[in-house]
């Protein structure tokens, strides 16, 4: 068995409006993500340690952004709060730029429509295993940022509320257990789907949500453009006999006896 131990620290993530932009849009609105995804809380943590980003890294002519250099193996867990079985409330938002330089072939006048999130907030677990990981985790506890962190926009600025720290051990699936965090569809396909698990849904007769969202899970190396994987949420209580991977149990690392009244199991992604 397994049982080596990690250290996750968790933060809760809140703005008052969002904006993920997908790239696949079209002409009359821009469009948003639902969750936060990794490539976008890389740069939230960039922004709060200070690092590099795009401009920086035109200027230095650099290949690559210095906080995607330094968070490139960090493991993270993201869990939507307060959503509607995963999907946050959103509003359009139409912005009007008049300039004269906005939109030469429409008289100057630019129709922006932006579909937007409403009070998003989400839980975010990060393994701290690095020394920039830890730092962060030190800056999150003293309400500290080097530039301000937003959320898609410098519009919509983020905050935090006191973060917590974890003992963590990989779960050995010798229970029933539900997921906090969005995982791979990858994982749930090829271990029930594929194999007409539909016994892996202990509470089958009960009400579960299952929301899917493709997300951006990094940049890829030739283009610079996002790759995509798909996602899972859900409520879902699933049998042991479902293995999906990189799941860790979490237990408070106050607590001497490492018991927590509800079961905390994430996917590091």
């Amino acid at each position: 068995m397994n049982m080596e131990k990690n250290k996750i620290a968790s933060v809760d993530f809140k703005a008052t409006f969002g904006f993920l932009k997908k790239n696949d849009i079209n002409d009359s609105i821009y469009l948003t993500y639902n969750f936060l995804h990794k490539p976008a809380l890389l740069g939230i943590f960039g922004a709060i340690l200070g690092l590099g980003g795009y401009y920086q890294a035109f200027i230095n002519k650099a290949n690559i952004q210095e906080y995607i250099e330094k968070f490139k193996d960090i493991k993270v867990g993201i869990e939507p709060l307060n959503s509607l079985n995963g999907n946050f409330k959103k509003t359009v938002i139409t912005y009007n730029n008049s300039v004269g330089y906005a939109n030469k072939e429409e008289g100057g006048n630019l129709i922006i429509k932006e579909q937007t999130l409403i009070a998003p907030k989400y839980r975010v677990y990060v393994l701290l295993n690095n020394e920039y990981a830890s730092k962060l985790f030190d800056m999150l506890k003293n309400k500290e940022a080097v530039y301000i962190p937003y959320l898609g926009k410098n519009d919509f600025q983020l905050t935090w509320e006191e973060p917590k720290e974890y003992i963590a051990t990989k779960f050995e699936h010798t229970s029933s257990y539900s997921i906090n965090s969005i995982f791979r569809k990858n994982d749930f396909i090829k271990n029930h789907l594929l194999n007409d698990g539909v016994d892996d849904f202990l509470n089958e007769k009960q009400y579960f949500f299952l929301y899917f969202e493709r997300l951006p899970i990094g940049f890829s190396k030739i283009t610079g453009n996002y790759e995509l994987e798909e996602f899972v949420y859900t409520n879902a209580l699933f049998s042991n006999s479902l293995k999906i991977d990189e799941l860790y149990e979490l237990f408070e690392s106050n607590n001497s006896k490492n018991v927590i009244s509800n079961k905390t199991i994430i996917q590091l992604i």
